[in-house]
């Protein structure tokens, strides 16, 4: 996405609302951030097309502002039988802990990626931004032909050529600070934990692409700082979950309320994909076994139904509760006035 791309966006601030997946982003969230001159992004990846159009339907109705729309790029799943038998004898206590009957495997493990995507072309956002994978040459022919910028995730150079040579309009520059699920598609995800600053230093150094900063993001400064190293914009996601439009529980803000410098951690536990949350009992008694469990999304559907049974009982040390590691700078304000105040801030940092 080289600059003169960026100018059709009207952004009166180089801030992104990450796509946050499994209802942080609500239509009010991307709605709001875009009319406070941000991008805002629907997080498609968990949503059936059906959603995915209810969704985007709901965003343009209640704004005219450009957003975009994020997916995961996967295929069908086919889970490792030992690998499945261990993870559902595993969860087999926690369920009973919570009442629930015995664990079972579900009928499918994730939404159908081409038909997620066929749905984004349909819908056509300014921006469509892709994790967990890359696209294939037709899939990137079909976004172009349909005037979609596109974006990819990176936590490694490789990752970041891999984009480049695709033909992607920018690279996201995922630091190990992001909260939620580790992006990495070429090499082992605990080997590609760079700080923020210092990966998107490299990718902008190396690729001929505009370069966004993700990860730690929380204030003006870091935007500054982020961009002295390379940045062209940067993605917020923590920054946003404290602010009334996140769909998140009341249980989920008041546990990042509390949040204290140092509280999150990665795990695979609950999902089957490293990613950052807040610490919990659940990861700290799974830690052991989570380089055994099946990989995502098989884990995440495994253990959705246990978590969804937490959060009705308040029971947040059994929830997956993402965040990022500036979690204790999270602030509780609408969106409007949390872009207002990083702008503020940014601009204060240049003086």
């Amino acid at each position: 996405m080289s600059a003169a791309k960026w100018q059709p966006l009207p952004l009166k601030l180089p801030v992104i609302q990450a796509p946050m997946a499994g209802g942080a982003t609500t239509p009010q969230l991307v709605a709001a951030v875009g009319e406070a001159g941000g991008l805002g992004f629907l997080a498609g990846a968990m949503l059936s097309p059906a959603q995915i159009r209810e969704e985007a339907g709901s965003i343009r109705a209640l704004s005219d502002k450009p957003f975009g729309i994020n997916l995961f790029v996967q295929g069908p799943p086919q889970p490792d039988s030992g690998e499945l038998a261990l993870a559902l004898d595993l969860l087999k206590p926690w369920h009973a802990e919570l009442g629930l009957g015995e664990p079972v495997a579900p009928a499918s493990y994730c939404q159908p990626f081409d038909q997620q995507l066929e749905t984004v072309l349909e819908l056509k956002p300014a921006v469509a931004s892709f994790a967990f994978g890359i696209l294939d040459a037709a899939q990137m022919r079909a976004l172009r032909g349909a005037g979609i910028l596109v974006v990819g995730t990176a936590t490694n150079l490789a990752e970041g050529l891999a984009w480049a040579q695709l033909g992607a309009d920018a690279v996201c520059a995922q630091g190990r600070e992001a909260g939620g699920h580790r992006g990495t598609f070429i090499g082992e995800q605990r080997q590609s934990l760079r700080p923020m600053l210092s990966l998107a230093y490299e990718l902008a150094q190396n690729l001929p692409l505009p370069v966004i900063a993700a990860g730690g993001i929380m204030h003006g400064r870091d935007i500054a700082a982020a961009m002295r190293h390379g940045a062209v914009a940067c993605q917020l996601g923590t920054a946003f979950l404290r602010c009334p439009e996140s769909g998140i529980s009341p249980l989920w803000k008041q546990a990042l309320a509390a949040a204290k410098p140092g509280s999150t951690r990665l795990t695979r536990a609950f999902s089957g994909r490293y990613a950052r949350g807040l610490d919990n009992r659940y990861m700290a008694e799974m830690a052991q076994w989570q380089d055994r469990l099946p990989a995502y999304p098989v884990m995440n559907a495994l253990t959705g139904a246990m978590r969804a049974a937490a959060a009705k009982a308040g029971r947040s040390e059994l929830m997956s509760l993402w965040a990022g590691e500036g979690v204790a700078d999270a602030r509780e304000m609408p969106a409007a006035e949390l872009i207002a105040q990083l702008q503020a801030e940014w601009q204060a940092a240049y003086r």
